[in-house]
């Protein structure tokens, strides 16, 4: 696929143009946004995703339409699976007011799209010069598979500070209340930073490693690094607002992380086995990326189904718990206790 210059240009400059829009947006008027919000942008930005991937497939063919809609799907998972971990920090861990969190997360986003863009170079080169780096790269995501797959869903639930924020707040000077959505302040004459700053480096660093992870699962689908680029813009264009929307859905999303190792699982093995074929004589039979789109698509619609049904049953169960509770701790009309009285009354009596 060659990609023209210019064209990466447009890209550049449509890209920062929305994320220039969208951070306008949260200074000048900070705020959790409603669910009616959250759900047009959300929509608007998947709308977006889908016409890019239409229009890439009148421009460059079919067979570029899929691999960046595959690598779009697997991003965006993803990225909704990670947004767990940016609830956990912006809630328990840091309690981040609600009014500023939009801020903290567009930073987030704009942090990722940096870091991403970097490993995607570092990856594209790594693939050019060596197709062995295929191994690694299939090795990381079955690693990432199996923690998936033994990880403790208790530990999930709790956000545990990394040692460089650890060491953050023991070698500079922190306040231990926030001052709006400021990043350092003074106090009596002296510079310190506010637990905003500490948020953002946490957010900072959890991007890093979703890029280690999300980055070789794209390169499993195609090598093209525009696509590589885009399918990772457009999955993480509408975080912020999806963190609004879906935040109390991903507690029922029970399954996410099943589901996402298995994909990465799958994808890893396509990995091994496209650099079994690109290094070896083996006639190595490999994945064609339509069939990666099939499974992947089946898988998480598995897990969702599977998931939603396992909440509601899960509900229904805790329903009819505390139904019985009330009943038994509800007393019983006052008649029947009025009938109960005359009755004791009436065998006292003939005693």
């Amino acid at each position: 696929m060659d990609v023209q210059p210019w064209v990466w240009g447009a890209t550049l400059t449509v890209l920062i143009a929305v994320i220039a829009v969208d951070f306008f947006v949260v200074v000048r008027n900070p705020r959790a946004p409603s669910m009616r919000e959250a759900t047009l942008w959300v929509s608007l930005y998947v709308s977006l995703a889908i016409a890019f991937g239409i229009g890439l497939g009148f421009a460059a063919g079919g067979d570029q339409s899929i691999d960046f809609f595959t690598g779009w799907i697997v991003e965006y998972s993803l990225s909704v699976d990670n947004l767990f971990i940016f609830i956990l920090i912006l809630g328990s861990g840091f309690a981040v007011p609600p009014r500023h969190r939009q801020r903290v997360l567009l930073v987030g986003i704009v942090l990722a799209l940096l870091f991403r863009g970097i490993f995607i170079a570092l990856g594209a080169a790594a693939v050019e010069a060596f197709a062995g780096v295929f191994y690694l790269f299939g090795a990381i995501l079955l690693y990432t598979a199996w923690k998936l797959v033994t990880a403790d869903e208790e530990e999930d639930e709790e956000y545990k500070e990394n040692a460089a924020v650890r060491l953050v707040r023991r070698v500079l000077p922190t306040t231990d209340r926030y001052h709006e959505a400021k990043l350092t302040v003074r106090i009596d004459g002296k510079r310190y930073f506010t637990p905003m700053m500490l948020v953002m480096i946490a957010i900072g660093l959890t991007d890093i490693i979703f890029a280690l992870d999300s980055i070789p699962a794209i390169f499993g689908i195609t090598q093209e690094p525009y696509i590589v680029f885009t399918a990772n813009a457009f999955a993480l264009m509408g975080l912020r607002q999806l963190y609004f929307l879906i935040g109390g859905l991903l507690d029922k999303l029970i399954y996410l992380s099943k589901g996402l190792a298995v994909v990465l699982g799958f994808i890893g093995v396509k990995l091994v086995l496209h650099a079994l074929h690109e290094t070896t004589d083996l006639h190595v039979p490999e994945i064609p990326t339509l069939v990666s789109l099939v499974v992947i698509l089946v898988t998480l619609t598995i897990t969702a189904v599977a998931s939603l049904a396992k909440s509601g049953l899960a509900k229904s169960e805790a329903d009819e718990s505390a139904a019985r509770t009330r009943e038994e701790t509800t007393p019983s009309d006052p008649s029947d206790r009025d009938d109960d009285l005359d009755a004791a009354g009436t065998n006292a009596s003939h005693d």
